[in-house]
C-alpha cells in the first residue's frame, strides 16, 4: 500500500491556516491604510494610473493600497469571507489563484482604464475570488464546493453584478470584471488533478 510523505492536514488544521493568513492578510490591508492616512495618502501613488508604463511596478502594490477606510472597510468583509473558503483548498493553490488574479487584474486595469484615472483596492481580488469560488466545485467535482459556490453566488451575485456594469464613473468596474473573469480562469488552471490509478501491495 502507498503512503503519502507527510501527514495530510485535517480539516481543523486547513481552517485555522486559513483563518490566520485572511486575519494576517486584513490587518496588513489596515496598517498600510493607517500608514497612508498620517503620510497625507502617500501610499495612493502606488495605485495603476492608466498606460503609464512607469506604474507598471505598481500591478501589485495596488492589490494592498485603498482610497480611505471607508474603502477599505467596504472590501474587508468580502475579502475575509472569500479568501477564507478559497484556502480551505490549500494555501499554495490559494496563494498561487490570488498571484494569478492580482497580475492579471492589474494589467487589465492598466490596460483598458480610462485616461488619467488611478485605480487601486482589493475588490479586484474579491471578484477573482468570487469567480474562483462559484465555479471551482464544479471544476473539481467537489459536492460541497458546489454547494458553497451556490451559496456564494446567491448572497453576493446580485452585488457582483452591478460591481460589473459601467454605470458608476467612481468605481473601476474594468477592474472588478477582469479580477472575476481571472478568477474563474484560475479555478480550471488550478484544478485538481486526479490521481492515476495505482496498485496496492
Amino acid at each position: 500500500m502507498a503512503v503519502e510523505n507527510g501527514a495530510r492536514w485535517g480539516r481543523a488544521e486547513r481552517a485555522k491556516a486559513a483563518g490566520l493568513l485572511m486575519a494576517g492578510w486584513l490587518v496588513l490591508l489596515w496598517v498600510l491604510e493607517g500608514v497612508d492616512t498620517v503620510t497625507g495618502h502617500s501610499l495612493d501613488t502606488f495605485g495603476i494610473t492608466a498606460r503609464d508604463t512607469g506604474d507598471l511596478g505598481d500591478v501589485v502594490p495596488s492589490a494592498f493600497v485603498h482610497f480611505g477606510f471607508g474603502h477599505l472597510a467596504a472590501n474587508s468583509l468580502p475579502l475575509l469571507v472569500f479568501g477564507f473558503l478559497a484556502a480551505l483548498g490549500g494555501i499554495r493553490r490559494f496563494l498561487a489563484v490570488c498571484a494569478l488574479i492580482v497580475v492579471v487584474d492589474g494589467l487589465g486595469v492598466w490596460l483598458v482604464s480610462p485616461e488619467n484615472t488611478n485605480t487601486a483596492g482589493a475588490s479586484g481580488l474579491i471578484f477573482g475570488l468570487f469567480g474562483y469560488l462559484v465555479v471551482r466545485g464544479f471544476v473539481d467535482a467537489s459536492p460541497l464546493d458546489m454547494a458553497v459556490g451556490v451559496v456564494i453566488g446567491a448572497v453576493w451575485g446580485s452585488s457582483i453584478l452591478l460591481g460589473i456594469s459601467p454605470t458608476d464613473s467612481g468605481v473601476s468596474w474594468q477592474g472588478h470584471l477582469f479580477g472575476l473573469v481571472t478568477g474563474v480562469a484560475a479555478a480550471y488552471l488550478f484544478r485538481r488533478r486526479r490521481a492515476a490509478p495505482g496498485l496496492g501491495t
